[in-house]
């Protein structure tokens, strides 16, 4: 039987743990009882720096039931490296991994199927939610949009696909080779390679707590991803100089006629027009190459993307901190 891990970030989740922790301890039971998943499954939350009481809850959990475990980031690094930290740290004890969110909007029933499909050979199997019809209008649209818009910029993205996934340990072993610091871990794990498939799913309202994507965030989101991705904004930023340089030229020769036929008349509109667009088009084009600058600048320093400062029940081992390291280091 495989070792499954189930890795949730959490990020001020003290609302939701307790019920959460409730749900996905019986259905790993029933998966251990059934004889599809090994007893030394773990279910790992990785708190991401909170400002609340969930690292604590985290640790009665685990003194409750050693099924839980939990790795505790040194500070806020954001969901993606959140992510990425759990699924390290445990790619060396697990057999399969699966990541989800603390808030279970994603249907855990689906994990039957995941284990299922990886039992057939797959290394990745991605949840992808069957219909949208629960979310508001505007974020249904924009949601599209942006599958969309990720595709047209060169990116395979999987279509409604978020951090609903199992991976394999060879999975995670290719997914440890990708060293950039901007993660988008959508747009990267389809990049390993290896034999996928998807597993549909009804996606649930959240039963408390608010979220932690609000609009401002889930455009920088955006952002990140089309930037990490692809260079082809850059590509049209030169296309959309060129246009502009061939305009220019045809409204060279146009202003030369009038001018020698002497119909020239002052046209303090057509310059101010002229002006404002140009300057805008300018201060975009420089705010897009300079997003990739500072992107260059951030991978050039080789930061880590996160620190663990301390684990509980992950591996054989009872507890890891790093003040235990420096000690036994001494």
């Amino acid at each position: 039987m495989n070792k499954l891990y189930l890795v949730i970030p959490c990020y001020n989740e003290e609302e939701v743990l307790s019920e959460t922790a409730k749900r996905l301890k019986a259905k790993m039971n029933a998966l251990i009882a059934a004889e599809r998943i090994s007893p030394a499954s773990r279910i790992v939350f990785v708190d991401d720096g909170s400002q609340d009481g969930t690292w604590t809850m985290i640790e009665k959990l685990h003194a409750s039931d050693p099924l839980f475990a939990g790795i505790h980031l040194a500070r806020n690094r954001g969901h993606q490296n959140a992510l990425l930290a759990g699924l390290m740290q445990v790619k060396e004890h697990a057999d399969a991994v699966i990541s989800l969110d603390a808030d279970l909007q994603d249907d855990i029933d689906a994990i039957d199927e995941f284990v299922a499909r990886h039992d057939e050979g797959f290394d990745i199997v991605y949840g992808v939610r069957r219909v949208r019809e629960k979310d508001s209008r505007f974020k249904r649209t924009t949601a599209q949009s942006f599958y969309k818009l990720m595709r047209l910029m060169g990116a395979e993205l999987v279509y409604n696909h978020a951090d609903y996934r199992l991976m394999s340990r060879r999975a995670l072993d290719g997914l440890a080779e990708f060293g950039e610091t901007n993660l988008f871990l959508r747009g990267i794990v389809p990049l390993i390679g290896y034999p996928s498939t998807a597993v549909e799913y009804e996606r649930n309202e959240r039963f408390a707590g608010e979220s932690k994507y609000p609009l401002r965030k889930m455009l920088s989101f955006a952002l990140e991803g089309i930037t990490s991705f692809s260079i082809k904004p850059i590509r049209m930023i030169t296309t959309l100089g060129f246009l502009i340089f061939a305009v220019s030229l045809v409204m060279l020769g146009y202003f030369l006629s009038v001018h020698f036929a002497g119909r020239t008349v002052p046209g303090w509109t057509t310059i101010a027009i002229s002006v404002w667009a140009i300057g805008g088009l300018q201060l975009l084009g420089i705010g897009v190459i300079g997003e990739y600058i500072g992107k260059t600048y951030l991978e050039t320093k080789a930061r880590p993307k996160f620190i663990v400062e301390r684990m509980i029940g992950v591996s054989d081992h009872r507890e890891f901190s790093r003040e235990h390291a420096d000690s036994k280091r001494a």
